[in-house]
C-alpha cells in the first residue's frame, strides 16, 4: 500500500527513507486513514528493533512518513539463500519478540509479521512495516476472490483483498475472525520454522491451498530438516503454531523469555551448517555438549532434592538414535552409566544400548519387538516387554530368557531382592515374579470402577513400590504407593501421567508437556509444596499414560520431546501411493481402523486427555465423532454386517468385557460377553451369526474364541454361548473370519516367530500356513481371493487363496510382496491382546492403513547431568 525511496534530510543532514501512499488508492479514505494510523503507531513505539519514524506529513496531496534509512537485507532476501545458523536465528527471533512484546503492551498488533518486514542490520533486527496494525478496528473476512498464484520470492499483501499475507496468517485471519497479539506470535512462530529450516511451514501452489493448509495441515518436524535443532526450539515453534489461539503462548514476552534461554545456554556452542553436516555423516556421534538452558530449568533455591553441590555444573548433551515407533520406551540405569532404548534399523525394532564412556550404542541381539525397558539394580541385566512375555537379557550372555506371560507390558522394576513387579497388559493388577522367571502373583487389586495399574517402581525399602492407575475413574486416577505383600494400596497424587522417584526425596512427572518435580517422602509415601518446573517440552504418549522421561540414582536424566507419534488415516493404492487422508495427523493413538460394510464410515479408538474412547469417522467429510463416553478404556470397534451395531470392548468392571452399540449413537450400549478373562473383539462373521474374540488364560495364553449370536447355532459339544476356536500352549492373535465365514485367518508363534495361518470355521479342523518367514495382521480382500499380511520388514503381503476341488479346503499360493508400509506400531496403539490390524481393505481394493507420520526421523534423547544443579542455583 506504499513506496518507499531513499532520500536525503538537507536540514539534519541525514539520509532518511519516504513512504508515500501508492497514487492509485490515495483517494481511498479508508486506505489513506490506515496509512496514517500506520504513522501514528509508529511514533507511539520507542524500540531498539522497531523501525522508528521521524516525521509525517502531506504536500501537494501526496501523503509520506520519514524513517530512518536502515543499511542491510530484509530476511527474505536473506533467506533467498537458505536457512540461518541457529544461533543466528535465535538472535533475530529473539529481537523481533522483544519489539511484538513493546507494541503489543501499548495495544498494537502488527498483523503482517513475514520476512520482508524484518530488516537484518548491524546493530540488529529491525521491525516494519505496521501499516496493517491495528488500533481497535474491527475484523475482516477474507475474500477468496482475485487470489492468484503464489509468487515464490516474498509475497506482498494482496491490497483491496487480505490484510496479512497469507504464508503467515493465523487461522482466526484466514477466517475473518478477530485477530489479537496470539495472530502475531503464530506469525513469528512460521519466521521462525522458515529462518531454521528454509522452508514455510504452510505451503501450496495458490493462497486457497495455502488456506487449507493453515486450517488443518500440521507443519513437518523441524527436527526431521535440521536433526541437532534443541527440543525446547521444536517445542516453542509448535506452540507459536498451535491453531487454537489459547494454546499458544499468550504473550509475545514469555515466547521472548523462552529464546533467551535457548540463545543464552547455547550462544557458543551451537551447532553451525557446516558441524550439522559432519555430524549428520556420524550416525552415533553425541550430537554435542551443547550447554542447552533450553531444558528451561526454574525453581526457587530453597528446593533441596539431591545433595548436589551448588557449584556443580549442570550439563546437556544430545544422543542421536536411530527413527523408533515407540519414543517413550528408554531407560537409565540406576548408577546414570547407561541408556537403553528402542530403535529400528534394517526393519527391526530391537533394543540398543548405550555407554556413556562409549560413542556406539550396540544392538542387543535377540530382542526384536521389544518395549519398555528396566534395568536390573546392578545394571548388568534389562527387563523388557516383548512376543506377549516379560524376557531378561544379562549383558554380554547373548540369548533373552523369557520370565513369564505379559500379552501388553506397561512397566516393570526390578527389586535389590531379585523381585520384578510388572503390568501384564493395559488393564488389571500389577504381577510379581522371581527375576530368575516362575509364576506370577498379583500383588495389588483393581476394584470395580478402578482403571488399570502400571509403571511401578520400587522404593528404597524394597517392599513398597510406586505405580500409576490410568484410565478408570477421573478421581481414582493418579500415583499409588502398593506393597509386595498385596497390601492395601494408598494414593499419593492425582496424574495424568506415570511418576518416577528419584532418591533422595523427589517425584518428576510429566505435566502439559513441562518435567515438574514434587518433594515426596518415600517412607511415608506423601507429597508436599507446590511442582516446580524442571524441563519443558517433554512428551509424553496419551495411549500409555507415560512420560517421555527416564532418571537415575545419581542425578541424571534423560528426555524426550516427542512422546506419541503423529498418526493418520491415509488411502494407499495397491503400488503403494497414498491417495488421499481421511483424518488430520494426529497425537492421540489413534489406532485399530475398521471401515464400515458401507464404506462411508471408519470406526476407530482414541485417546484424547488421557481418556480411550471409540470414535466414528465420516470419511467423506473427515469429521469424529466420540462413540464412548466411559471414562474407562474403551476401544477395539468392529461394525455389524448390516452396519447398524459396533461391538467394542470395554473395563467397566475389573477386565474387559464386549459391549455392543447402536452406530447411530442413539441408544444405550448393551452387554455382550463378561467373562472372568480379559477379551478383544477381532471379527464379525458376514452372516452376523459370529463375534471371533481374543481372550486371555493363564494357562494357554491369548486365545481365539468365537461367541454364537444365535443360541440355536452353537455347536453342539459346548454348552455355552462362546467356545474356544484356535486354544494351545501358544499365543493366538488377530484372528479374521474369511468373506464366507468358512475360514478363520490367525496369527500364532507355535513355531517361534508369529506366523499367519488359515483354519477351518466353524467346525474344527487342520491348519494351513501362509506366511513364510513371519506375518502379522492378516487381512482377507473383499472377494476372498487374497489374504493380505505385514512381513517383518514391515512390507505389505499378498497371498492368492483359491478353494480346493473338494470345496473343504484352500490352495494358498505364494506371497507376493506389494510395499512397504508405515504402519504405526509401539506402545501408543493400547495394544491389548489380539492386537488388531492397523489398516483395512476397501471394497475397491484400496487400503485404509494408520501410518505414522515420524517414523523416518531421527529421535535424539537429551541427557542431563546433575539436573537439580540448575535448580539449587536459582
Amino acid at each position: 500500500m506504499g513506496e518507499v525511496y531513499q532520500a536525503r534530510d538537507t536540514r539534519l543532514d541525514r539520509t532518511v527513507a519516504i513512504k508515500v501512499l501508492a497514487s492509485d488508492i490515495a483517494d481511498d479514505p479508508d486506505l489513506r486513514a490506515r496509512f496514517e494510523r500506520e504513522a501514528r503507531a509508529v511514533a507511539a513505539l520507542d524500540h531498539p528493533h522497531i523501525c522508528g519514524i521521524y516525521d509525517v506529513g502531506e504536500a501537494n496531496g501526496t501523503h509520506f512518513s520519514v524513517m530512518p534509512h536502515l543499511d542491510g537485507q530484509t530476511l527474505a532476501a536473506r533467506l533467498e539463500k537458505g536457512p540461518l545458523p541457529l544461533g543466528q536465528a535465535l538472535k533475530i527471533a529473539t529481537e523481533i519478540a522483544d519489539a511484538l512484546d513493546k507494541a503489543h503492551r501499548q495495544g498494537i498488533v502488527h498483523r503482517d509479521l513475514k520476512p520482508a518486514n524484518i530488516m537484518l542490520t548491524r546493530s540488529g533486527s529491525k521491525l516494519l512495516d505496521f501499516g496493517l496494525a491495528k488500533l481497535k478496528a474491527p475484523a475482516t473476512a477474507i475474500s477468496m476472490s482475485g487470489m492468484t498464484r503464489l509468487a515464490t520470492s516474498a509475497p506482498g499483501t494482496a491490497h483491496g483483498v487480505i490484510l496479512g499475507t497469507v504464508p503467515y496468517m493465523a487461522p482466526e485471519q484466514v477466517e475473518g475472525k478477530e485477530s489479537d497479539a496470539r495472530s502475531d506470535i503464530w506469525a513469528l512462530g512460521a519466521v521462525i520454522y522458515e529462518m531454521v529450516t528454509g522452508a514455510r511451514p504452510f505451503q501450496g501452489d495458490t493462497p486457497a491451498s495455502v488456506i487449507g493448509s493453515i486450517l488443518k495441515d500440521e507443519p513437518r518436524a523441524i527436527s526431521t530438516v535440521q536433526p541437532l535443532t534443541p527440543p525446547l526450539m521444536e517445542h516453542i515453534v509448535r506452540r507459536c503454531l498451535a491453531k487454537n489461539p489459547d494454546e499458544r503462548w499468550q504473550t509475545a514476552a514469555d515466547l521472548m523469555r523462552d529464546l533467551k534461554w535457548i540463545g543464552e545456554g547455547s550462544a557458543n556452542t551451537l551447532p553451525t551448517a557446516t558441524a550439522v553436516r559432519s555430524r549428520e555423516r556420524m550416525t552415533w556421534s553425541i550430537a554435542g555438549l551443547a550447554v542447552l538452558a533450553a531444558a528451561a530449568l526454574s525453581a526457587p533455591t530453597a528446593l533441596y532434592f539431591r545433595g548436589t553441590p551448588a557449584e556443580t555444573l549442570l550439563t546437556r548433551f544430545d544422543i542421536l538414535t536411530p527413527p523408533t515407533g515407540d519414543p517413550v520406551s528408554f531407560a537409565l540405569s540406576l548408577d546414570g552409566r547407561r541408556l537403553a532404548f528402542v530403535a529400528t534399523a534394517e526393519s527391526k525394532s530391537r533394543l540398543w544400548v548405550r555407554l556413556f564412556d562409549d560413542v556406539t550404542p550396540h544392538v542387543l541381539a535377540g530382542t526384536e519387538g521389544a518395549s519398555f525397558p528396566f534395568w536390573a539394580p546392578d545394571g548388568k541385566a534389562i527387563g523388557f516387554f516383548a512376543d506377549g512375555k516379560v524376557k531378561r537379557i544379562d549383558l554380554g550372555a547373548g540369548t533373552p530368557q523369557v520370565l513369564t506371560d505379559a500379552p501388553a507390558g506397561r512397566g516393570g522394576t526390578w527389586s535389590h531382592d531379585g523381585v520384578i513387579v510388572f503390568a501384564p497388559n493395559a488393564f488389571g493388577p500389577l504381577m510379581r515374579v522371581a527375576a530368575t522367571g516362575g509364576t506370577a502373583v498379583a500383588v495389588t487389586r483393581v476394584a470395580p470402577g478402578d482403571g488399570s495399574h502400571r509403571w511401578p517402581q520400587m522404593l528404597p525399602d524394597g517392599r513398597h513400590f510406586l505405580f500409576f492407575m490410568a484410565f478408570g475413574r477421573s478421581e481414582a486416577r493418579g500415583v499409588y504407593v502398593g506393597t509386595l505383600d498385596g497390601g492395601e494400596s494408598t494414593r499419593v497424587l492425582p496424574a495424568e501421567t506415570a511418576a518416577v522417584y528419584t532418591p533422595p526425596s523427589a517425584l518428576l512427572l510429566v505435566q502439559q508437556g513441562v518435567l515438574v518435580a514434587l518433594r515426596f517422602d518415600p517412607t511415608r509415601g506423601t507429597v508436599s509444596g507446590q511442582p516446580i518446573p524442571v524441563v519443558q517440552g517433554v512428551g509424553s504418549d496419551p495411549g500409555v499414560a507415560r512420560g517421555a522421561f527416564s532418571v537415575s540414582a545419581t542425578g541424571v536424566l534423560a528426555h524426550r520431546a516427542s512422546g506419541a507419534q503423529r498418526r493418520q488415516l491415509v488411502w494407499v493404492d495397491r503400488a503403494g501411493t497414498q491417495r488421499g487422508a481421511v483424518t488430520s495427523p494426529d497425537e492421540n493413538a489413534l489406532g485399530n481402523p475398521e471401515l464400515a460394510p458401507d464404506g462411508k464410515r471408519v470406526a476407530v479408538q482414541r485417546a484424547v486427555q488421557g481418556d480411550v474412547d471409540v470414535w466414528l469417522i465420516d470419511i467423506g467429510r473427515g469429521v469424529p465423532t466420540r462413540f464412548t463416553f466411559d471414562a474407562g478404556a474403551d476401544g477395539d470397534p468392529l461394525w455389524s454386517p448390516d452396519g447398524s451395531r459396533v461391538v467394542f470392548r470395554a473395563s467397566r468392571k475389573i477386565v474387559n468385557d464386549l459391549f455392543e452399540r447402536p452406530s447411530s449413537s442413539v441408544g444405550a450400549e448393551r452387554l455382550l460377553l463378561e467373562t472372568a478373562e480379559p477379551k478383544v473383539p477381532l471379527a464379525w462373521s458376514h452372516d452376523g451369526r459370529f463375534l471371533l474374540y481374543a481372550s486371555q488364560n493363564p494357562n494357554t495364553g491369548s486365545d481365539l474364541w468365537a461367541l454364537s449370536l444365535d443360541e440355536d447355532l452353537r455347536p453342539s459339544t459346548n454348552a455355552g454361548r462362546a467356545y474356544p476356536v484356535v486354544q494351545t500352549g501358544f499365543d493366538e492373535w488377530g484372528g479374521q473370519f474369511s468373506p464366507n465365514g468358512r475360514w478363520v485367518a490367525y496369527e500364532s508363534n507355535e513355531s517361534g516367530p508369529f506366523e499367519v495361518y488359515v483354519r477351518t470355521f466353524p467346525d474344527p479342523g487342520g491348519h494351513t500356513r501362509v506366511s513364510t518367514a513371519g506375518g502379522t495382521q492378516p487381512r482377507w480382500r473383499p472377494d476372498r481371493k487374497e489374504l493380505f499380511y505385514v512381513a517383518p520388514d514391515t512390507r505389505l503381503m499378498a497371498v492368492p487363496i483359491s478353494v480346493g476341488r473338494d470345496k473343504s479346503t484352500l490352495e494358498v499360493g505364494t506371497a507376493v510382496p506389494l510395499f512397504a508400509t508405515r504402519l504405526a506400531s509401539g506402545s501408543g496403539i493400547s495394544a491389548v491382546i489380539g492386537m488388531r490390524p492397523q489398516y483395512a481393505v476397501a471394497a475397491d481394493g484400496r487400503f485404509l492403513m494408520n501410518v505414522t507420520l515420524d517414523a523416518g526421523a531421527a529421535s535424539p534423547i537429551t541427557v542431563v547431568l546433575n539436573w537439580d544443579a540448575g535448580m539449587l542455583n536459582r
